[in-house]
């Protein structure tokens, strides 16, 4: 990959942890006693982990949901690890579910419906999947990339004067 899409956003580590504690603040202002956390797979771990440590939860689930896709649109959604029965007990009320992005809202919804009562919270949020949400930081448009930190290495940038010779 040389180059990045027009509408791309990059986060780096820092730019994350700081959106994550954000959250966390937010999250600290509506519940002081979270049951568990349960973070969706694999882009809610980092986020749960951070927000896990600043709002001291100690139970921490994963929600394993596997989309199988071209890289155009998200294809079917499969489910390859349920949440533990008791955390599902009284429709997860007092359950924080943690998500890097919602993008579509597809995989939100999969989780929505296991867990209704539930406060679904995510550091970003996109229009279609916003509805599914309770709390977020940053929207970005529908038609934004967002390089994660952790999908992301090291690599030569080009000075921008060298795309604007004659």
């Amino acid at each position: 990959m040389s180059s990045l899409p027009e509408k791309a956003f990059p986060v780096s580590w820092d730019q994350f942890h700081r959106d994550a504690r954000a959250l966390a603040w937010r999250l600290a202002g509506i519940n002081g006693m979270w049951r568990a956390i349960v973070c969706i797979t694999r882009g809610g771990l980092v986020p749960a982990a951070i927000i896990s440590r600043e709002l001291g939860v100690r139970m921490i689930e994963t929600v394993c949901v596997a989309s199988y896709h071209e890289y155009t649109e998200q294809g079917e959604l499969a489910v390859l690890k349920e949440i533990s029965p008791t955390l599902l007990e009284n429709d997860g009320e007092g359950i924080l579910i943690i998500d890097d992005l919602t993008d579509t809202g597809k995989t939100a919804a999969i989780v929505r419906a296991m867990m209704p009562k539930a406060h679904f919270a995510a550091v970003y949020a996109k229009p279609k999947g916003r509805p599914l949400v309770d709390t977020y930081i940053t929207e970005v448009s529908q038609d934004t990339w967002i390089y994660f930190p952790w999908d992301m290495g090291f690599s030569y940038q080009k000075p921008i004067a060298d795309d604007h010779r004659g």
